[in-house]
């Protein structure tokens, strides 16, 4: 491994026991690491970076047929997501594992494309504003208690992450289209979702390795099926709103619909709403619920930690509802979900390619080399962060605000292309954990085996079984 710029050296320091450490790979040496890849058959970044990738800010990996630049310098990253995005578009990778879902969508696109969509579909965001989304937030919420409260009499485990995901997409889907996840429609919009999820070819060591910049990326049949059944029903959801008759709902789907471009005055064509809503639900509901799932993971491993909440909340709210205006108040909660995606960023790896050769920092970068930024390697990373493998949400208190690294924090990216959900995945979050935590008591049945992998979002490799108890 190729090294420039170690710093700060002096700000590794050991691990108080006290603080819970959550599941992770351990890092070892590059020689080890790379023999993990060879052996293993787990689509997984997260266990193949090596002990160096957490110490140094800027550096080749390995030695690969096109150039790796991991970069971790919290500077150089902020002009790469920022002034250089142009210069440094989304990686084909990426690009080509997302695009049998979202096709050219605002999430993959680059340059004048992304900057044609973004323009028409800014009105949209102002339906992600909590204080107007907050209503459809607490409904999801009331629906998803219902059916918990069955589980809760039974005893019944059930998978935690596909909970949250379930409860995420029927948030969002009020948010997009003002229905809940109720029909069959909609039901097999996220079940196709979550088939694309688990068999989609997003990493793929070999072409890490061997692969040639820009080269076609092929998806297994059940990712593409997956992905046109899925579209298949966006698209009729779609139909429904602009066939005659159709409702006039304020939400998404209707700002994206009657969207122009402001220099033309063209609209989107249908396989466009199509990409365009699709990413709407891809970001909008998969990564918050994996952060979800893995806070109450968390939760009920860390000793306090959720007895701590529940305190807060009832201090805070009185014992009475949450509404909106309780959420910006409850600090701990806030911390325990800005802690976890620290911990577990929805986005691991945020990889670009170099459209031409240059420089990053003081090392040659030919063109076509891909530009590795990692939310999950900068997130515990020794020299930016105390402790950065233990939970610790005070980390994020008002009173340690100076100990915390400009830039160094990045779940939901950064620069022009910053995450226009943040606020609403925030609120959303705060809400789901107060409630969830108020009125259940979680067990996780297989904590032990529980470990995360990198795929579409940071998941766990087996799933989160769990049981609760009405408190």
């Amino acid at each position: 491994m190729k090294t420039l710029a170690l710093r700060r050296e002096d700000a590794v320091r050991s691990d108080p026991p006290a603080l819970y450490r959550p599941p992770a790979p351990v890092p070892t040496t590059a020689v080890r690491a790379l023999l993990r890849g060879f052996v293993s058959r787990q689509r997984d970044l997260l266990s193949l970076m090596p002990q160096e990738a957490y110490r140094v800010m800027l550096a080749e990996l390995g030695r690969t047929r096109r150039r790796i630049i991991l970069v971790n310098d919290p500077a150089l990253v902020r002009g790469l997501l920022g002034e250089e995005a142009d210069r440094f578009p989304k990686n084909d990778l990426m690009v080509g594992a997302l695009n049998p879902l979202v096709g050219d969508g605002v999430f993959v696109s680059s340059g004048q494309t992304w900057r044609r969509q973004r323009r028409m579909i800014d009105p949209a965001f102002s339906h992600m504003h909590v204080n107007r989304a907050f209503r459809g937030m607490e409904a999801g919420v009331a629906a998803f208690e219902a059916r918990l409260d069955r589980l809760a009499e039974t005893g019944a485990p059930f998978s935690l992450e596909k909970a949250m995901s379930h409860l995420t997409a029927d948030i969002i889907c009020r948010t997009i289209f003002s229905i809940p996840l109720e029909s069959r429609q909609t039901h097999e919009v996220f079940d196709a979702f979550a088939r694309f999820q688990d068999s989609v070819a997003n990493v793929q060591i070999f072409r890490l390795w061997l692969g040639r910049p820009w080269a076609r990326v092929r998806q297994p049949a059940k990712a593409v099926a997956a992905a046109r059944l899925l579209r298949h029903h966006v698209g009729a959801l779609i139909d429904q709103r602009i066939g005659a008759g159709g409702r006039l709902d304020a939400d998404i789907a209707a700002d994206v619909i009657s969207a122009r471009d402001p220099e033309s005055g063209q609209r989107f064509s249908r396989d466009e709403l199509i990409d365009q809503i699709g990413v709407f639900f891809l970001a909008g509901h998969e990564t918050t619920a994996g952060a979800l799932a893995w806070a109450l993971f968390t939760l009920s491993q860390a000793p306090g930690a959720a007895e701590r909440l529940r305190a807060e909340v009832e201090a805070v709210t009185g014992g009475g509802p949450i509404g909106f205006g309780h959420t910006k108040r409850l600090g701990f909660v806030r911390n325990v979900f800005r802690e976890t995606l620290r911990l577990y960023p929805p986005l691991a790896f945020i990889p670009r390619v170099a459209l031409e050769a240059g420089r990053i920092g003081g090392l040659a970068v030919p063109r076509g080399a891909m530009i590795m930024v990692s939310p999950w390697i900068m997130h515990r990373h020794l020299a930016l962060w105390r402790n950065p493998d233990r939970f610790d949400p005070d980390r994020f208190a008002v009173e340690r605000e100076n100990d915390l690294v400009p830039n160094a924090y990045l779940p939901f990216g950064m620069g022009q292309r910053f995450c226009v959900g943040a606020a609403f995945a925030t609120v959303e979050s705060t809400l789901i954990l107060a409630r969830f935590l108020r009125r259940y008591e979680i067990e996780v049945l297989n904590a032990k085996s529980v470990r995360p992998v990198a795929r579409l979002t940071t998941r766990s490799a087996s799933g989160i079984e769990v049981r609760i108890r009405r408190l």
